[in-house]
């Protein structure tokens, strides 16, 4: 979720959760207020009923107005001094229809009697006024949010704009090319310093990639060396005399040290100049065609171990590195071969989505770090580095390798998107 909207979304319940409360009290208040008044006019009538039989000695007609009404009762009991005000019903004559309505019932004293006075108030002038305030303030807060809403969005947008134009800079930024990310001008201090700690951090990760590119070459160059001359020794020390059969074994244990050591130096190799993009050769590729192909290579080591090998290929073409391609499959088929058993089977099934290279053998123990570099069984002969770079080799391409057990295979399926 982008942080403008998310601001936006608490801004918003914010802003509804105070509405409605403060809409409930201005309503109860505005209620109040009009209520009061509403007393108000009923005391005054009040007033002028005891006035009127103060002076005249007897009690004004009872009357039935539009909005107002007058009307006298007997007592009940000993009812002496009695004044409360009620909510009640008030009937509309000319609606014909009963309305709500505030009365004041009183009690007047005449000749030595007491009369009960009822005065009652149409409260439907105070409801529809209390009605028509509420819908004008919950309309002008509406409008007011909607405002709020919309002049953040332009205003976030705005404001954030140099923020994602860095952000794009930086995604685009690729240390090979060497290139600076150009600064986003802005009068915002936060994001101006931003911009100098994106460039200072651009600066070092180029200036770390020089000096790892310039260790990469140089260790190539100088393991290189050593590596031919061991074996150009071993080769002039074989021509010399004849050896004893201890001799001859100890030669041909620093024989295969040597070309270890050379496969090793050449898979790490391999490995930073993948993790650093430096093999760039990109063309359309058949992949069902290249897979077809490395099955034939393969074919007399998958019949020397009597492998049952079924494919199930479709037609699927990749954009990457050919190099790269042929060993991504050499690795994940030398794989397959090696960690199989006698008589076993693989297969391969190729998709518009997904590969995938399933092949029996026993179960491993180390399922969790099986992309790790140096990785391997205990029972492996080789260094621990294949999956490694077929991981890095997926991951350079946007490929999602992935691997699982199920049902005695061993099943390797690359996501080709």
């Amino acid at each position: 979720m982008k942080l403008a909207t998310r601001y936006n979304r608490v801004n918003i319940i914010t802003s509804i959760i105070v509405l409605i409360i403060t809409g409930i009290i201005y309503y109860l208040v505005i209620h109040l207020i009009l209520t009061n008044k509403l007393d108000k006019d009923l005391a005054v009538e009040e007033n002028e009923i005891r006035q009127y039989t103060n002076t005249y000695k007897k009690l004004p007609l009872p009357a039935s107005y539009l909005d107002q009404q007058v009307a006298y009762s007997k007592p009940k009991g000993d009812t002496t001094d009695v004044r409360e005000f009620n909510f009640t019903t008030y009937f509309n004559a000319k609606e014909k229809e009963y309305e709500p309505g505030r009365s004041l019932i009183t009690t007047v004293n005449l000749d030595g009697k007491t009369v009960i006075v009822t005065i009652t108030k149409s409260r439907v002038e105070s409801e529809d006024l209390v009605r028509i305030i509420l819908l004008i303030t919950i309309g002008i807060t509406v409008l007011l949010l909607f405002s709020l809403l919309l002049i953040n969005r332009l205003v976030l947008n705005r404001l954030w704009k140099p923020f994602y134009v860095v952000l794009n800079r930086m995604k685009a930024f690729e240390v090979a090319r060497m290139d600076d990310i150009i600064e986003e001008p802005t009068r915002i201090d936060e994001f101006n310093e931003l911009n100098k700690s994106v460039n200072a951090m651009a600066r070092k990760v180029k200036q770390d990639y020089k000096e790892l590119k310039s260790f990469t070459d140089n260790a190539s160059h100088e393991m290189m060396t050593p590596l031919a001359v061991i074996n150009s020794k071993l080769d002039s020390l074989l021509q010399t005399e004849s050896f004893t059969e201890q001799q001859g074994a100890l030669l041909q244990d620093i024989y295969q040290a040597t070309g270890r050591l050379s496969r090793l130096h050449q898979s790490l190799l391999l490995l930073a100049r993948i993790e650093n993009n430096l093999i760039a050769d990109l063309q359309e590729i058949d992949l069902k065609e290249m897979i077809e192909a490395k099955i034939r290579q393969f074919h007399e080591l998958f019949g020397r171990d009597g492998l049952i090998v079924t494919l199930n290929l479709t037609e699927r073409k990749v954009t990457m590195s050919r190099y790269l391609a042929d060993i991504l499959l050499n690795n994940i088929f030398s794989n397959a071969l090696r960690h199989n058993i006698n008589g076993g089977r693989i297969e391969v099934e190729l998709t518009q989505e997904i590969f995938t290279v399933s092949n029996t053998g026993k179960t491993l123990n180390i399922q969790n770090r099986m992309f790790d570099r140096f990785s391997k069984s205990t029972e492996s002969e080789g260094m621990g580095l294949g999956l490694a770079i077929s991981k890095q080799i997926c991951n350079l391409y946007g490929f999602d390798i992935e691997y699982s057990h199920k049902e005695n295979l061993h099943i390797f399926s690359i996501n080709l998107g």
